[in-house]
Protein backbone atom coordinates (compact mmCIF):
# COMPACT_ATOMS: atom_id res chain seq x y z
CA UNK A 1 0.00 0.00 0.00
CA UNK A 2 1.45 3.68 -0.57
CA UNK A 3 1.93 5.69 2.19
CA UNK A 4 -0.40 9.04 1.29
CA UNK A 5 2.20 11.62 1.32
CA UNK A 6 5.97 11.24 -0.36
CA UNK A 7 8.72 14.11 -1.09
CA UNK A 8 11.89 13.43 -3.45
CA UNK A 9 14.88 14.99 -2.38
CA UNK A 10 18.69 14.96 -2.77
CA UNK A 11 21.60 15.61 -0.39
CA UNK A 12 23.12 18.53 -2.74
CA UNK A 13 26.96 18.16 -1.69
CA UNK A 14 28.05 17.12 -4.82
CA UNK A 15 28.34 20.00 -7.91
CA UNK A 16 29.85 18.10 -10.49
CA UNK A 17 28.11 14.92 -10.23
CA UNK A 18 24.31 14.06 -10.07
CA UNK A 19 22.90 13.95 -7.13
CA UNK A 20 21.65 11.14 -5.49
CA UNK A 21 17.76 10.92 -4.81
CA UNK A 22 15.58 9.82 -1.66
CA UNK A 23 12.46 9.09 -0.49
CA UNK A 24 10.58 10.34 2.08
CA UNK A 25 7.11 8.67 2.71
CA UNK A 26 4.45 9.32 5.58
CA UNK A 27 0.72 9.17 6.28
CA UNK A 28 0.86 12.10 8.27
CA UNK A 29 0.63 15.57 6.44
CA UNK A 30 1.65 17.87 9.38
CA UNK A 31 5.04 15.55 9.08
CA UNK A 32 5.16 15.66 5.56
CA UNK A 33 4.99 19.75 6.15
CA UNK A 34 7.63 19.29 9.05
CA UNK A 35 9.93 17.33 6.69
CA UNK A 36 9.65 19.69 3.49
CA UNK A 37 10.35 22.90 6.11
CA UNK A 38 13.69 21.01 7.27
CA UNK A 39 14.40 20.16 3.59
CA UNK A 40 14.38 24.22 2.72
CA UNK A 41 15.97 24.84 6.01
CA UNK A 42 19.13 22.62 4.66
CA UNK A 43 19.02 23.88 1.34
CA UNK A 44 18.50 20.02 -0.32
CA UNK A 45 17.39 19.66 -2.81
CA UNK A 46 13.29 19.11 -3.25
CA UNK A 47 12.55 17.34 -6.89
CA UNK A 48 9.03 16.21 -6.82
CA UNK A 49 5.93 16.47 -3.77
CA UNK A 50 3.55 13.13 -4.24
CA UNK A 51 0.09 12.98 -2.82
CA UNK A 52 -1.54 9.00 -2.97
CA UNK A 53 1.04 8.61 -5.46
CA UNK A 54 0.54 11.40 -7.67
CA UNK A 55 3.00 14.23 -8.26
CA UNK A 56 1.43 17.65 -7.42
CA UNK A 57 0.98 19.82 -10.15
CA UNK A 58 3.51 22.57 -10.22
CA UNK A 59 0.96 25.39 -8.68
CA UNK A 60 0.13 22.75 -5.90
CA UNK A 61 3.93 22.22 -5.28
CA UNK A 62 4.63 25.67 -5.27
CA UNK A 63 1.79 26.19 -2.75
CA UNK A 64 3.27 23.78 -0.27
CA UNK A 65 6.83 24.87 -0.65
CA UNK A 66 5.66 28.76 -0.03
CA UNK A 67 3.66 28.00 3.06
CA UNK A 68 6.66 25.57 4.34
CA UNK A 69 8.85 28.77 3.96
CA UNK A 70 6.30 30.99 5.22
CA UNK A 71 6.73 29.37 8.65
CA UNK A 72 10.05 28.98 8.83
CA UNK A 73 10.50 32.55 8.20
CA UNK A 74 8.07 33.17 11.49
CA UNK A 75 9.76 30.88 13.19
CA UNK A 76 12.78 32.75 12.69
CA UNK A 77 11.30 35.89 13.14
CA UNK A 78 9.98 35.32 16.33
CA UNK A 79 12.69 33.73 17.61
CA UNK A 80 15.38 36.54 16.61
CA UNK A 81 13.00 39.35 17.86
CA UNK A 82 11.70 37.71 20.72
CA UNK A 83 8.14 38.32 20.01
CA UNK A 84 4.74 36.24 19.96
CA UNK A 85 3.24 34.53 16.92
CA UNK A 86 0.83 37.08 17.09
CA UNK A 87 2.79 40.00 17.31
CA UNK A 88 4.36 39.29 14.47
CA UNK A 89 1.82 38.26 12.12
CA UNK A 90 -0.08 42.03 12.70
CA UNK A 91 4.10 42.96 11.94
CA UNK A 92 5.17 41.15 9.20
CA UNK A 93 2.53 39.24 7.96
CA UNK A 94 3.84 35.57 7.70
CA UNK A 95 1.24 32.91 8.73
CA UNK A 96 3.09 30.78 11.58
Amino acid sequence: MLSKYSVEYSLQFRKHSPPEHHQFYTDDPVTWEAFIQQLLERGMGIHALRHEGAELAKADFDRVVKVAAAAIASKLICTSLNIKVDEERFRFGFAA
